[in-house]
């Protein structure tokens, strides 16, 4: 294939994602967004049915069992990756969707909340992502890749929220047992999806835009600017999970009826959707990334301050939880950003591998500390260590180096060797416009980050040898 059909995205035929992509890239978003719903829909309710287990009066166990899934998720995610370009993308993504429905039926049928915790500890073991994303890789041009990632992420954004609603309604239908099992269900409704509507690959190769090089582990965890980003996904997440210990609780202690929470969430994720897109413009627009990832953090911090403050007063909380989740929201979104323009080109997989695992390992971290600390020394002493996490990474965002204003993009190359890739990348890096690139012969592809000045044509008629 030449460069033009591969790359040229004034070409109509490539300017736009193909059928096969577009079905390869919803379905795939559907297998995503149905594992993570299941992860997600016990968070606002779970308290309540805890504390009516064996074990359940012990919240270190209620956070264990909150976050358990994310230990096995992060110690399993950069594995199943690797695993699955041994045997193949759909076995391993077969394989992981069978632990998670066995944890779920386990939950399900739980007993006490150990029982509970076993079966979250299995469910975390279904460790898809990284199969996931490579299979997408594989089903898409390079030139349509990130439309199929922004599609998965939209689809977690999605079922996050829609989560929080659903959870105090289902749970009053059918119970947390019977939440368990219902996500079980679509474990293998997943299955389902991936059999008769994922397409299967012609090539299967690897990624260096999605999957982890060991490679460049060393060059990934030595870069101080990543390590500040990989520290925000932990203290976002430890803080998002030490705040599901609590917050049904508060709110039902103000008068709220555990079925009627949702009435708070809804209006409370439309508002902080509705206050967040301005932000992610401006950020993007006027090359103003690391001000407003700033204020996002310390507006997390004052938000933990005010759920702190107001965790007895109704409309305190409903504030409190729309600055959180305000900030929350523009964090979630800016910070993979964050990551694609400052990871090197060629280790953006790793980056990302190394970055969603920290994600899953603060959840645990999080759920389990917060509640061994509410459990010992009550709310105000996890209040503190979440807000001690939120200082701690205010202060390394505003140390960060401001990120470079790029992008990626990511170009088919012919056939070529070793010399000659190393040669096309250093014209491309003298191109006007070209921040970085990066040719890997193995992979037939180039991978550029290029800012407002960047000259598409220049690039497609040096890969095609015109200049």
């Amino acid at each position: 294939m030449s460069a033009t059909s591969a790359s040229n995205t004034t070409n109509k035929s490539s300017s736009k994602m193909s059928r096969a992509e577009l079905r390869a890239s919803i379905s795939l978003a559907g297998v995503y967004a149905l594992r993570m719903f299941g992860l997600f829909i016990i968070l606002p309710v779970f308290t309540f049915f805890a504390q009516e287990l064996p074990g359940g009066d012990n919240y270190t166990l209620i956070g264990m069992a909150l976050g358990a899934y994310g230990l096995t998720q992060a110690i399993l995610q950069i594995p199943f990756g690797w695993l699955s370009d041994r045997i193949g993308r759909k076995p391993v993504v077969y394989l992981g969707l069978v632990f998670f429905a066995l944890g779920s039926f386990v939950a399900a049928m739980a007993t006490d909340i150990y029982w509970v915790i076993f079966g979250r500890v299995i469910q975390g073991a279904g460790a898809i992502s990284a199969a996931v994303m490579a299979l997408a890789a594989d089903l898409t041009r390079e030139e349509h890749r990130t439309k199929a990632m922004a599609m998965i992420g939209v689809s977690i954004g999605g079922v996050f929220a829609l989560s929080l609603i659903a959870a105090p309604v289902l749970d009053q239908w059918i119970g947390v047992p019977g939440i368990f099992a219902m996500t079980g269900v679509l474990a293998i409704l997943a299955m389902l999806v991936m059999y008769k509507i994922v397409p299967n690959p012609t090539i299967s190769r690897f990624h260096s835009d999605t999957e982890v090089t060991s490679s460049r582990f060393s060059n990934v965890l030595r870069d101080p600017q990543l390590l500040r980003l990989n520290y925000g996904i932990f203290a976002l997440h430890a803080v998002l999970m030490a705040l599901w210990l609590v917050v049904p609780v508060s709110l039902k202690e103000t008068g709220l009826a555990a079925a009627h929470h949702w009435q708070v969430y809804l209006p409370v994720m439309i508002g902080a959707v509705v206050l967040m897109v301005p932000a992610i413009i401006y950020a993007e627009k006027k090359a103003q990334m690391k001000p407003v990832f700033i204020a996002a953090v310390a507006l997390l911090l004052l938000a933990q301050i005010l759920l702190a403050l107001l965790n007895t007063s109704f409309w305190g909380l409903v504030f409190a939880l729309l600055v959180f989740f305000t900030a929350f929201n523009l964090l979630e979104a800016t910070l993979p950003s964050l990551i694609s323009k400052i990871a090197p080109v060629g280790a953006k997989g790793t980056a990302m591998g190394v970055y969603s695992s920290t994600q899953f390992l603060g959840a645990f971290v999080g759920s389990g500390l917060g509640g061994y600390l509410f459990q010992h020394f009550g709310f105000y002493t996890m209040a503190a260590m979440c807000s001690g996490l939120l200082i701690l990474w205010l202060i390394l965002a505003i140390t960060m180096k401001a990120p470079a204003a790029v992008r990626s993009r990511m170009y088919q190359v012919k056939e070529m060797n070793a010399e000659q890739a190393n040669d096309l990348s250093r014209k491309l890096t003298a191109l006007p416009g070209v921040y970085e690139a990066l040719v890997l012969a193995h992979e037939q592809v180039a991978y550029l980050k290029v800012d407002k000045e960047f000259d598409e044509q220049q690039v497609i008629q040096l890969l095609e040898g015109t200049i």
